[in-house]
């Protein structure tokens, strides 16, 4: 479900409303030109998507990146097959 947009001047006048909002867990978008500009959203939940930054993990495109680029070969995981019934 997307986040509701606010215009710059609809948030400005309704501020609390938003703020409150963002507390109860649903982030708000303010527009800008009619663009989306910022997120409004709690404490709680940016230091929770900061967490990961805190902890060292890589991001995604990072993880990509360290992938073996050029002729590797990979070692093959043993597996068992299994059974399927048709």
């Amino acid at each position: 479900m997307p986040e509701p947009r606010w215009s710059l001047q609809d948030a400005k006048n309704s501020f609390s409303a938003v703020v409150d909002a963002a507390l109860h867990g649903r982030p708000q978008t303010v527009t800008k030109r009619g663009k989306p500009a910022v997120v409004v959203l709690s404490v709680q939940e940016y230091e929770r998507l900061h967490q990961r930054h805190d902890v060292g993990t890589p991001s995604f495109v990072e993880h990509l990146l360290a992938m073996p680029q050029g002729e590797v070969e990979f070692e093959r995981q043993p597996v068992t097959l299994r059974e399927v019934e048709f």
